[in-house]
Parts: structure tokens; C-alpha cells; sequence
């Protein structure tokens, strides 16, 4: 009697600590942003793009180099997308049309890159600052490694492109 008093009393003892280790989930999803933060990728979780959605998404954001600043514009899923949205390509509409026309080698690489994006990608929007992917990580590290780096090629081709232009000093009279 006194030794099954003894396992229930350690068995309340360790209970919580087994509460407190990660799901397989949340494992595979820190070594997804590890992997993706050791590419240069900033991982962040942020307040949803979509409209209506008080959630927080996670926010893969491919920088563009300062002296590049890359266009602005918002393509969404859509299943996400309101069908009054301009489309894109097959399953993506623009929320926010890029000012500067795309070439049409990057159009095609664009279009391309959202085909091979996991269905739970909601939504790639880029600024001046950085080409970001949202999305609810559904990929292991070794499937996400190539869409990473066409990613990063994209944002590549989208560097420079900027819908705003830089402002330059004054001019200096004589």
C-alpha cells in the first residue's frame, strides 16, 4: 500500500512536465523555422493579413537589400479572396496591384512559384522592405529548403523594383 502511495505521489509529481513538452506538431514546426531562419529567413508570428482575422499567421519574410527596396502588392488565395479581387494567375487574386508592371520572365517565375506553394499558404505580399509568405507551416524542413530558395530567387528578380521611388538629395546651386 505504502509503495502505491509512493508511484501516485511521483506520478503527480511528473504529470505537469509531460504537459509541458512540445506536441510533434510544434517540433516539427521549430525545426521549420530554425531551418528557415538559418537561410536568412525573418520567421516572425504577426496579426493575420486576411480581413476579419483577429489570429495571429506566421510571417516568412525573404529581406530585400536597402539599397533595393522591392514593390508593393498583396496576392491572396483564393480561397481567402473575394471574387471581386483582379486575379492573377489560377487561384490567386491581387488585394494590392503592384504600380510597375512585372516583366514577363518574372510573371512567369511568379506565377510558377505559386503553383508549387502549399495549400495552406494564404497569402505572399511584398513592400519595400521584404517579400513575406503567409502561411500555417505545413511542410517539413527538407520539402520547404527548394520553395525557400526560389523564394529567395524571386525576391532576387523583385529587388530594385521599388513603387515608390528613393528620394534623392536636393540640388546643390552654384
Amino acid at each position: 500500500m505504502v509503495w502505491l502511495i509512493i508511484l501516485v505521489a511521483v506520478g503527480l509529481v511528473f504529470a505537469p512536465a509531460m504537459w509541458l513538452r512540445p506536441s510533434a506538431r510544434q517540433q516539427r514546426v521549430m525545426r521549420l523555422r530554425d531551418a528557415a531562419s538559418r537561410t536568412g529567413v525573418r520567421v516572425r508570428l504577426e496579426p493575420s493579413p486576411l480581413h476579419n482575422d483577429g489570429d495571429r499567421m506566421s510571417a516568412y519574410r525573404w529581406p530585400y537589400p536597402a539599397q533595393r527596396p522591392g514593390p508593393d502588392f498583396m496576392l491572396v488565395h483564393d480561397d481567402q479572396a473575394s471574387v471581386a479581387l483582379k486575379p492573377f494567375v489560377e487561384g490567386w487574386r491581387w488585394r494590392k496591384e503592384p504600380l510597375q508592371t512585372l516583366p514577363a520572365s518574372l510573371r512567369e517565375r511568379f506565377a510558377a512559384l505559386l503553383a508549387e506553394l502549399p495549400s495552406d499558404a494564404v497569402a505572399v505580399e511584398s513592400n519595400a522592405e521584404a517579400l513575406t509568405l503567409w502561411w500555417d507551416e505545413s511542410l517539413e524542413p527538407t520539402v520547404f529548403a527548394p520553395l525557400a530558395g526560389d523564394l529567395a530567387e524571386l525576391r532576387d528578380g523583385l529587388a530594385g523594383r521599388p513603387d515608390r521611388p528613393t528620394a534623392r538629395p536636393p540640388l546643390q546651386g552654384p
